[in-house]
């Protein structure tokens, strides 16, 4: 297991972008049918005007109708004309039948399909005359002619080129009108999306803002439609507090139950070498001894190794001075270090270098560093800690006269398990180094180790500042 701070989850999309997308498209179609609904209504409205002119105009016409012994007589007025110019220059074309025979006029120009109702109600209707699309009016009126009722039909037809242009410049504004609700429409689904997602965002910062070790529910007001996933979030929070407790349980039982009946195994094999004095008896004893031994600190750095696991998602940052605790981890190694006729020296730079990071996972990785160059550094050897600063980081340097590497690289020996080539008769677990590297990421550092000029290794940690 390795700590990862910095993953990020794989997204599937943004939430803001889905929403203004689909306001934009409803704003988008609404604007598309106010533009539709303006343009309409206006053409509505302008025909209607201009069939209330043109039906007057022909209404005009028709009243100065007069009928005699000689015929009828007609009297086209200016008002007429004059009403149709009023909202446009269009051609007017007209038609005066008496008896269905055109008697003045444009004799072409059509019919209505049904005969206009008498009483002056006009009929209309659209054809075409001349190349042009018109409108036209047509009224019924009976007059005496000679003693006899006669029915006279006035028909008035008009170009619709005002009323297109009345409708066109209409139908702009429309649109005008339509990119403008759009627009303003968009501002507002941005500004909607981001109020929308504002308790969303307010509650992931109220999460982030915690620290590693605070589990406790979120108990944050929320807009409803949240509260399944505060729920949700609430129920992962206790069964993960849960779990992190049982591994802190079990590590620490863990670490009781198997060291104490190893170190019981391992004293009463020393007791029954000291008694007997058979030769085979007496290595048996010894291999037990060192099964013992090589199993205590197998199993003790397996639960070392847990424990450092476990800590990187439990970090408690506080200050640390490195020259100091390398101070006290030196002298902690100094009697091990002179059962074997070791030299452990400690070069430390005059100003303290302090960091902020969390003290247990450092001094597990300072703890094995040393342990690592005392265990296979040769009889009247010498390892050196030296703590300074490079680059902007603290960097501790330990420094052996040993076996060195037999050029295996880094990442090689911080595997789990993994040991070098030439360190075979020595006990380890292949876990030292892998505990370094994990103490390395966690706390946002580096960790590497070289062979050095004249054998020996130097094994460097550097953690920012």
């Amino acid at each position: 297991m390795v700590n990862r701070p910095h993953l990020r989850p794989a997204t599937g999309g943004s939430i803001r972008r889905q929403l203004v997308v689909q306001l934009l498209i409803v704003a988008a179609v609404l604007s598309g049918l106010l533009y539709l609904s303006v343009r309409g209504v206006a053409d509505t409205a302008v025909e209607t005007t201009q069939d209330s002119i043109l039906g007057a105009a022909t209404i005009a016409i028709a009243e100065e109708l007069r009928g005699g012994e000689d015929g009828v007589s007609i009297d086209i007025p200016y008002t007429a004309f004059s009403m149709l110019g009023s909202i446009g220059e269009d051609r007017v074309f007209y038609r005066i039948l008496v008896g269905g025979e055109t008697v003045t006029g444009y004799p072409d120009l059509a019919l209505p399909e049904s005969p206009p109702g008498s009483g002056l109600d006009p009929r209309f209707f659209t054809t075409s005359y001349d190349g042009s699309e018109v409108r036209a009016a047509a009224v019924v009126r009976s007059v005496l002619v000679e003693g006899r009722n006669t029915e006279v039909m006035v028909i008035v037809a008009q170009t619709r080129g005002a009323k297109d242009a009345i409708v066109a410049q209409m139908a702009n504004r429309a649109a005008l009108l339509g990119l403008g609700f759009f627009a303003l429409a968009a501002v507002l689904s941005v500004i909607t999306a981001r109020s929308v997602l504002n308790p969303v965002q307010r509650l992931a910062e109220a999460v982030g803002r915690r620290g590693p070790d605070d589990l406790r529910p979120v108990e944050r007001p929320v807009p409803s439609e949240l509260a399944p996933l505060v729920r949700a979030l609430n129920g992962f929070i206790a069964r993960l507090s849960g779990a992190l407790s049982r591994t802190e349980t079990f590590i620490a039982e863990a670490a009781h139950h198997i060291r104490t009946p190893l170190a019981t195994l391992r004293t009463q094999a020393e007791i029954a070498l000291r008694k007997t004095d058979d030769e085979a008896t007496r290595d048996s004893l010894r291999a037990m001894i060192r099964a013992a031994d090589d199993s205590a600190r197998s199993a003790g750095q397996l639960l070392d190794h847990a424990a450092v696991v476990y800590r990187t998602d439990q970090r408690t940052e506080e200050r640390i001075d490195l020259c100091q605790l390398a101070r006290d981890m030196s002298d902690s190694f100094g009697p091990t270090a002179d059962i074997r006729d070791i030299d452990l020296t400690t070069d430390l730079c005059a100003p303290p270098v302090e960091i902020t990071a969390d003290r247990l996972l450092v001094e597990s990785a300072l703890r094995n560093l040393l342990d690592n160059a005392i265990k296979y550094s040769l009889p009247d050897g010498s390892v050196a800690v030296t703590v300074g600063t490079d680059g902007g980081r603290a960097v501790i340097r330990v420094l052996d006269r040993g076996r060195g590497l037999s050029g295996a690289r880094t990442t090689q020996l911080t595997g789990r398990f993994r040991r070098g080539t030439n360190v075979a008769d020595v006990v380890g677990s292949g876990l030292g180094l892998t505990i370094v590297r994990e103490v390395a990421r966690a706390q946002g550092g580096e960790f590497r180790i070289t062979e050095r000029e004249g054998g020996g290794t130097c094994a460097e940690l550097s953690l920012p500042l």
